[in-house]
């Protein structure tokens, strides 16, 4: 019986004990199963926060994602383009090494290198053309029209490094691959970085400029505006109206002077800014810089005045009676163009362009300018106006008047004169 009874005990504490073991089973499986569903959930939220993070990024349309053949392509052609005009490179007039800066010349030589490739190659010399333009216009075109297309446009930067931007438009939208291509210490061709952007929005002229501004961080992320404007010539200039724009008007441009940015003629020349003009055209007719250091008492009155007449039709008289003149030392007064003489504005950096030459039966010829500006409001004609200039036999030329049509006077910011009185 005892025997009996004990193996009953025995019996009833086995039978427990695999109950209690069962029991644990099932809370550690409930357990891990609690694990496997907290894992998955919270690798779902990870997944959904990539995902929206992406699609934020899409939205913004700067720092896009890069597809890798499409890198490796950028990286590829740029690098090969490079290496094209290496011996252009290598022997010409580099500067120092920290601050490579090359000559105008020596730019063009490049592009007219990289031309022989049948590739779109523009520079960033004032008013130099691109060349193999006729790919970009026709894209251009039919993007325009809706058809999806790409075109590739390669840019030779004042450094000797290159640019490639590859334009991508899909019907809607339009993206730009930015490749910048450098050159190493050991003079071999690399890159410093590539991009991936969508234009905001984007135009192209009748005149033939290329138009658009591209995706950037905006305020509350950065806590200054970024300007994404840019502008690319790309129908070609004729080679008269190259000659015109560097030789007429550059020189003067829409800052620091008026006299392509107001209405005056030989009957009315009272209002223009003679102390702000004869630093620019100082700089028209010596090829340098003034410099104001060698002034320190003002510009004497001979110096003033035959510089001042030799560009345009007006006495010795009227220029001391038009402008700032100290009588006592017969010097005239001239001031740093600054933060107290001068409020910056988009238009005053404008470059104006000669797209029209028209002679006229007196023998004067009449330039119609516009005023192009590749910042923020991005403008290939803020505005457009007439020059009236006359050439003499030795080369030499005057500036007898200029107007500004269709009121655009009433669209850029009022004058500012360099010398109050």
């Amino acid at each position: 019986m005892v025997l009996k009874k004990q193996s009953i005990l025995l019996f009833m504490v086995f039978l427990i004990g695999c109950f209690l073991c069962a029991c644990g089973n099932e809370d550690s499986d409930a357990s891990e199963s609690l694990v496997e569903d907290t894992e998955e959930v919270s690798s779902t939220e990870k997944t959904k926060s990539a995902e929206e993070e992406a699609a934020e990024q899409w939205e913004k349309g700067y720092d896009l994602p890069v597809d890798e053949q499409e890198k490796e392509e950028a990286e590829t052609d740029c690098k090969k383009q490079m290496e094209l005009y290496f011996d252009i490179y290598e022997t010409a007039d580099n500067g120092t090494s920290s601050n490579v800066v090359l000559d105008d010349e020596t730019v063009l030589e490049i592009q007219r290198e990289l031309k022989n490739t049948g590739c779109p190659v523009t520079t960033m010399v004032t008013y130099s053309n691109m060349e193999n333009h006729e790919s970009v216009d026709i894209f251009l075109k039919e993007c325009k029209e809706g058809k999806e297309g790409s075109a590739v446009i390669y840019e030779v930067h004042n450094d000797g490094g290159l640019g490639r931007m590859k334009f991508i438009f899909d019907g809607t939208d339009m993206y730009v691959v930015s490749t910048r291509g450098i050159w190493n210490a050991d003079n071999k061709p690399g890159i410093s970085c590539i991009s991936y952007t969508r234009l905001k929005e984007w135009e192209y002229t009748e005149k033939g400029w290329f138009c658009y501004e591209l995706c950037v961080p905006e305020p509350p992320e950065v806590s200054e505006i970024m300007d994404g404007s840019c502008l690319i010539r790309v129908k070609p200039r004729t080679e008269e109206q190259r000659e015109m724009s560097e030789r007429c008007v550059r020189g003067l441009g829409y800052q620091g002077q008026n006299l392509l940015c107001s209405n005056w003629n030989t009957g009315n020349m009272s209002e223009l800014d003679y102390n702000g003009m004869f630093e620019y055209l100082y700089g028209m007719k010596y090829g340098e810089k003034f410099n104001s250091e060698d002034y320190p008492n003002g510009i004497p009155k001979e110096e003033f005045e035959s510089l001042i007449m030799e560009y345009l039709p007006v006495t010795a008289e009227q220029i001391q009676d038009y402008a700032a003149f100290d009588e006592e030392n017969q010097t005239y007064y001239w001031v740093r163009l600054g933060c107290f003489n001068y409020a910056p504005t988009f238009f005053g950096t404008s470059l104006p362009e000669v797209v029209d030459i028209k002679e006229n039966e007196d023998g004067t010829v009449t330039l119609t300018v516009e005023a192009v500006c590749d910042m923020v409001i991005c403008d290939d004609a803020v505005i457009t106006h007439e020059l009236t200039v006359r050439f003499a036999e030795n080369g030499s030329f005057q500036y007898l008047g200029n107007e500004i049509l269709n009121d655009g006077i009433m669209h850029i910011p009022d004058y500012q004169y360099r010398i109050q009185e």
